[in-house]
């Protein structure tokens, strides 16, 4: 027994000792890879990476919870310089090296190859040089290669293609040479592949040398600036998995093929900057998922294709700088999702439509220098969130619209070079965002207004209209109103409109007592009861079980605070999701029917749709628009999935746009009480829908003041919410707030991090702005509008979140400053995608 208990005691010691090997070995190689760097003395690695605190503790390092072995390295944006030492080869259970954007120079060290673990390779943005040495083609696990913009050079090895797990392959910016490896067409997995401008020869297209099977699988296909010359082949159409493919600011020539409509997966489309003539191809129309076309500043000619109306995903289309000439196509007035417009400097004519639709969503239309006549349709006053317009150098005739003033988020108006008359309409001084304005050279007449923005307008936006008048300092004519003229008005007020009123009073007098006298003698009908009253499809219980396999749990698609949703096919085939509620309730639940039927007629892009309801005194149910794509917490936390930073914008618009709606788009204000990124649902083109709102009034309206007060999730609740039960808007922008960092950190605010005083909040708060980089996840940081512009376009929506979520109800933004602002930062992102 006593050898026994000894040998035990002899195990124990040596698994600890070897633990203790294994901490001191990453430690080492730790230590050694600093020793090896250029370290500023103010850079934080120099006084933080020392023996006098744990290793896992140091800035950048990442360590295992059980064995604390280092599992990443994030160094990126360091300002380090020197080389990397071959200790790094130590960290044997290394996952993640990100040494992006610093001053590292010389090769690669061939101990790389002994990370078998590693996924992730990021060296991109540094002066780093040489072969890619063969030991790196050891690392099996390889997900991510980022080697861009360096100075590597010498041949791209075939052992490249034996990485079977390569997704993404980042090699643009080197000097590399010679052709792509053959080897590379193996590459099944492949996604995204920056940059082959380098690797064709002489950057001509040669389809017949080209080896079109290594990109079959590749999603991204990206040469900008790469003095490509010739004409795009066929056999670009092959490449069926592309999701953009951009050949930007090159010298490609010849017609658009046709064959570029057989890219289905297609999202983004750049062609902008070449040679590239001949008409838009038909075939451009059955791009189903294109979001991004830019054929502007080539040699295009003839109409914009009718069928531009099927591109439903459009948000952004310029076709500007061409010589397209026809009219602007009605179809094109009827996508709903366009946000940047751009037509300029073109030969279009006609007019625009009275009857013109354009999406909500609509920022930026530029249809400048071209020749459009007619009047400018009223209906501009319906692009809410319109901040720019140039109609400038066409033939535009007749008055400015009054509704200009209803777009209170015009920044900027440019109506110059037409033949504009009337006076300018008073309810532009409601603009008070507005900061640009060109009126000149037209036929306007009248006073020039004085107030909101026009106080700070000088005489430039005027010039040209000879018939306008008013204050001295825009350099025209006083305004003076004439005794004759108040008297003329006088006299037709006496002689036409006073008659007109009285004789109106007299017959709604007299119709009154009409009715009256009627109503003594026979019982008339109620007039709510003649209204026609609109039922929405009942679905019956049965029909639910039929639909969800009798719920069974292959049909679950999760459980929340509400209830258990199921996914279900109606027996017309529609997919739906069968959300049963838990509502644990003495007696009939009366509201439920009334309630459903308001939320039916509720109506919103962003919002769940409730198709219908079922009730009976077992069950209350809801069946909802099915969202494939799930929730935003799945894309959020798990590792199959991944959101870049413009899909995080475009939620987060999306999600404000409809807590807009529910918030000031409805007689009754709805609030949501119970926002989290659990209830916001991704359809399959990725734009969110919120969920459950109405939900949480139906719940409080049957459960005493106590139980109302449990309603909202832990760590999205509003602190007046938790403590008093007071419900607000102000409550849901409060969560608007927290989910804003949350998505941008990958933090919940429920995290284990943050305990006692220590809250989400708190914690990004003391980390803007010199420490942003710490707290928002790495990722989000490379994009093609470059680094630091990045940086402020995060920063200033983490401002943002934190202004939403202020301790204050009073002190939180409205929800309509938050939808201007997130359609400010996407349409950044937008155009820093095409620079």
């Amino acid at each position: 027994m006593e050898f026994l208990l000894g040998v035990l005691l002899v195990q124990s010691w040596l698994v600890c000792l070897a633990f203790s090997f294994s901490n001191f070995t990453d430690q080492h190689a730790l230590l050694a890879f600093k020793t090896e760097i250029k370290i500023d003395p103010n850079n934080i690695l120099g006084s933080n990476w020392n023996t006098t605190t744990n290793f896992c503790n140091w800035v950048g390092v990442s360590c295992s919870r059980r064995r604390q072995r280092v599992r990443a390295l994030e160094l990126g944006h360091m300002g380090l310089q020197g080389t990397i030492s071959p200790y790094v080869g130590n960290l044997s259970f290394l996952v993640r090296l990100n040494l992006r954007n610093n001053s590292f120079h010389g090769p690669l060290t061939h101990q790389i190859g002994r990370l078998g673990r590693l996924k992730e390779l990021i060296l991109a943005d540094n002066k780093m040089e040489g072969i890619i040495p063969p030991t790196l083609f050891h690392c099996r696990m390889l997900q991510n290669i980022s080697l861009r913009n360096n100075r590597f050079s010498g041949q791209i090895p075939e052992e490249l293609g034996t990485l079977s797990k390569v997704q993404i392959l980042y090699l643009n910016r080197n000097n590399f040479t010679g052709t792509i490896p053959s080897s590379l067409a193996n590459l099944s997995t492949l996604q995204i592949i920056r940059d082959i401008g380098f690797f064709t020869e002489s950057n001509r297209w040669y389809p017949t040398k080209f080896n079109w099977k290594f990109f079959e699988f590749a999603s991204n296909f990206f040469a900008p600036e790469c003095q490509i010359r010739g004409s795009i082949p066929r056999e670009i159409g092959s490449l069926k998995n592309l999701n953009l493919l951009e050949l930007s600011k090159n010298n490609v020539s010849g017609s658009i093929p046709s064959s570029v409509g057989a890219l289905k997966s297609l999202q983004r489309l750049y062609l902008d900057g070449n040679k590239l003539e001949g008409l838009i191809p038909q075939e451009l129309c059955q791009l189903s998922q294109v979001g991004e076309l830019s054929l502007q500043s080539n040699v295009l000619f003839g109409p914009i294709p009718a069928c531009i109306g099927n591109l439903r995903h459009l948000q952004q289309l310029d076709l500007s700088s061409n010589n397209l000439s026809s009219s602007i196509p009605m179809s094109l007035w009827t996508l709903e999702n366009l946000l940047f417009l751009n037509l300029s400097s073109n030969s279009l004519g006609g007019d625009l439509p009275l009857q013109m639709r354009m999406s909500n969503v609509m920022n930026n239309m530029d249809l400048s220098r071209n020749h459009i006549e007619g009047s400018i349709p009223p209906t501009i006053g319906s692009f809410k969130i319109l901040t720019a317009i140039n109609l400038s150098r066409n033939s535009f005739q007749g008055s400015i619209p009054k509704s200009f003033g209803v777009v209170v988020g015009l920044e900027f108006i440019d109506l110059s070079y037409n033949n504009i008359s009337g006076t300018i309409p008073k309810s532009l001084e409601a603009l008070r965002s507005l900061k640009y304005l060109n009126l000149s050279y037209n036929k306007l007449s009248g006073e020039i207004l004085n107030r909101g923005p026009f106080v700070n307008f000088t005489a430039e936006s005027f010039m040209g209209n000879e018939a306008l008048c008013g204050q001295s300092i825009l350099q025209i004519p006083t305004c003076k109103i004439h005794n004759s003229e108040m008297m003329q008005i006088k006299q037709i007020f006496l002689k036409y409109i006073l008659p007109i009123i009285a004789s109106i009073v007299l017959v709604v007098s007299f119709t009154y007592i009409v009715i009256k006298y009627r109503g003594s003698k026979t019982q008339t009908p109620n007039l709510v009861d003649l209204a026609p009253i609109i039922e929405h499809k009942r679905i019956s219980y049965q029909e639910l079980r039929d639909a969800t396999n009798n719920f069974c749990d292959a049909n679950l698609l999760g459980v929340g605070s509400f209830g258990s949703v199921f996914k279900g096919v109606l027996a017309d085939g529609i997919i739906v999701a069968v959300k049963i509620l838990n509502l644990e309730l003495d007696g009939a639940f009366k509201s439920f029917d009334a309630e459903c039927k308001v939320l039916r007629n509720i109506r919103h892009r962003n919002l769940v749709k409730v198709i219908s309801s079922c009730s009976n005194l077992e069950l209350r149910a809801l069946v909802l628009q099915y969202m494939s794509n799930g929730s935003l917490e799945k894309w959020l936390y798990s590792h199959n999935y991944c959101l870049d930073l413009f899909q995080r914008v475009s939620i987060m618009f999306d999600v404000a746009l409809a807590l807009e709606y529910l918030h000031h788009g409805q007689s009754e204000v709805v609030v949501h009480c119970d926002l989290k990124p659990n209830n916001i649902l991704l359809d399959e083109d990725m734009v969110a829908h919120v969920a459950d709102f109405g939900i949480a009034k139906i719940m409080a309206q049957n459960k005493t003041e106590t139980q109302t007060k449990t309603l909202g999730t832990i760590g999205y609740i509003a602190p007046e919410y938790g403590s008093e039960g007071r419900v607000s808007t102000k409550g849901d922008i409060y969560s608007y707030g927290i989910m804003l960092l949350e998505i941008f950190t990958r933090k919940k605010p429920t995290d284990e991090m943050f305990t006692g005083e220590l809250s989400l909040r708190q914690w990004v708060s003391a980390s803007l702005p010199s420490k942003l980089m710490e707290v928002v996840e790495g990722g989000l940081f490379t994009t093609r509008g470059g680094t630091t512009t990045t940086q402020g376009i995060i920063l200033a929506i983490m401002e943002l979140g934190m202004e939403c979520c202020k301790e204050s109800p009073e002190e939180r933004c409205d929800i309509k400053e938050v939808v201007v602002k997130l359609n400010k930062t996407k349409m950044q992102l937008l155009q820093n995608r095409g620079d």
